[in-house]
Formats: structure tokens, C-alpha cells, sequence
């Protein structure tokens, strides 16, 4: 379903529509994927469980460098695995627009200003989640975030800019919060600044309301480095919020959920339990 009633805020003219294609030479796992590039109208995909129902739900951004989105391997086949889980799934096809990455993300050259456009996007998927809990059968205090590379960006400063509303309300969906109440984050990036160290994007925040995080890091990521996820995981330690961080030696970059035989292919098991741990199932 669209998330905006009309225009969404800050729409641009851009040429082109939008457009699907699926990788030739780029596998992963052995397995093409498939891309969507130049979104400018933004969905969610709503998916329930399959049986049980935890009364979880998880809002999914997919990666792709606010390019384009990896809609399979970090959308649809997170959200089947969900859903299995008794976990309800939605999937935001989070806007793209194929603009100069100065523009649609706001952002100077070392990324430290806010993804305007797709964190008006995931806010008011929120807002909508939670307005629409009673006929989607879940529980309005238990809605996370998960997100890839980029998505994991927005994971980020969705948990740390629930407060900073980016668009005027349209209807009562905006009175709801925008707030998660957990928040996973897998190989992500733009969270540090610097070439060295462990400074933290300003663009981000963390406060001690910031949700619950895990995040998920392979050492030899050679895209956006584990040192991202390190600056993040010191910013929430130090501000008091609940975090842990899963470092392996092997995994590299946007494998998604695809099993190989490198041990960072469980890590959905490691979310599976985390959640228990901090009470959401």
C-alpha cells in the first residue's frame, strides 16, 4: 500500500520511472537478486505470520546505498523468515529517487547530514504500523526495525530522530510514535566520520531512549567497514541503552540470509534470541 496518501513530502521531478531489474554477475550465494531502482512513490508490504502469532512485528529497510533497494535478499526473504517466526513483517519500499546523493539524502561529502527522504518514509511507516496494530493483530509496544547496509543507516537515526518530525501530519496516522522499540542492524554504514577512529555521525543522536539494539558485523567487510559499527555500538554503550554486537572474522558485504558455510549465515538465530532476551517474545 502507498504510505502517503498523496505527494509525499519533499517530492521531486525526476526522469524515469521506476524500474526492476535482476543481477547477470552480482550473486549472492550462488543466487542473482533482484533491484529496484528510481522509487519515488513509497510502499509497504504487510506480511503475517504463518500459524503463531507473537504480536511482534518488524519494519524491514533494505540496502543499497540510497540507490536502489536489494528488495529479495534484504526485503521478501527477511520477511519470510520473519513471518515463520510468528513475527509480522513489513516490508518499506523506501524512496530512491536515482538523484545526485547530495540531494535526496541531504548529505554532505562525509555523509553528516539526515536521509530526508527515506526517514520521512520510515517514520510514517511507523506512525502507520502502530494506527493499524488492532487489525494487524500486534502488539503497539513491541514494533522493531531491521535494516541492511543503508537500511542499517536508517535503523540508526529512526532510533535516534523518532523525536525530529521531518513532515507535516496528514492524517491521524501522525499522532502515533515513530519510535521502535528495538532495533537490528546488519553490516551498516555512514554511522562514523573520519577516516580513522571511532567518531560517531553527529547526524545521529543516541540518547538513553534510544531503542535496544543488535547489531551484526563481519570483519572483513570491505563496503562500509566494521568501524561502523563499532562507532555505534561505543555511542550506545556509552549512553546506557541495551546493545550487543556480533563481530565475525568472515562474511563481507550484503549476504543477507542466504546460507553459505561461514558461520555469520546463522546470525538470524542470534536476533531469534535476542528478542527473548529483551523481552519482545
Amino acid at each position: 500500500m502507498a504510505i502517503w496518501p498523496g505527494t509525499p513530502p519533499d517530492a521531486y521531478p525526476v526522469p524515469g520511472t521506476e524500474y526492476v531489474e535482476t543481477t547477470k554477475d552480482d550473486l549472492v550465494a550462488g543466487k542473482p537478486y533482484v533491484w529496484v531502482g528510481n522509487v519515488t512513490l513509497p510502499t509497504m508490504t504487510v506480511y503475517s505470520p504463518k500459524g503463531k502469532n507473537t504480536g511482534v512485528a518488524v519494519v524491514v529497510f533494505p540496502g543499497g546505498g540510497f540507490e536502489g533497494l536489494a528488495i529479495d535478499l534484504e526485503g521478501t526473504e527477511v520477511c519470510d523468515w520473519l513471518t515463520s517466526e510468528g513475527i509480522t513483517c513489513v516490508l518499506l519500499k523506501y524512496r530512491v529517487p536515482s538523484l545526485p546523493y547530495d540531494w535526496h539524502c541531504k548529505c554532505r561529502p562525509n555523509d553528516l547530514a539526515i536521509s530526508t527522504l527515506a526517514l520521512e518514509d520510515a517514520q510514517r511507516t511507523m506512525r502507520l504500523v502502530r494506527f493499524h496494530t488492532v487489525e494487524w493483530h500486534i502488539d503497539p509496544h513491541k514494533i522493531g526495525v531491521l535494516g541492511f547496509s543503508a537500511g542499517g543507516y536508517l535503523v540508526a537515526e529512526i532510533s535516534t530522530q523518532f523525536g525530529r518530525r521531518l513532515y507535516t501530519p496528514v492524517d491521524a496516522a501522525d499522532k502515533e510514535s515513530c519510535r521502535p522499540d528495538f532495533a537490528v542492524g546488519v553490516y551498516p554504514g555512514h554511522l562514523r566520520v573520519g577516516n580513522y577512529g571511532y567518531k560517531l555521525n553527529p547526524s545521529l543522536p543516541v540518547m538513553r531512549q534510544t531503542p535496544p539494539t543488535l547489531l551484526v558485523q563481519a570483519e572483513d567487510d570491505n563496503v562500509d567497514g566494521v568501524n561502523q559499527s563499532v562507532a555505534y555500538y561505543l555511542a550506545l554503550k556509552d549512553a546506557g541503552v541495551p546493545v550487543e554486537m556480533h563481530l565475525y572474522a568472515q562474511g563481507g558485504h550484503a549476504f543477507g540470509l542466504r546460507r553459505t558455510k561461514l558461520p555469520i549465515t546463522a546470525w538470524p538465530q542470534l536476533v531469534k534470541t535476542w528478542l527473548g532476551t529483551i523481552g519482545m517474545v
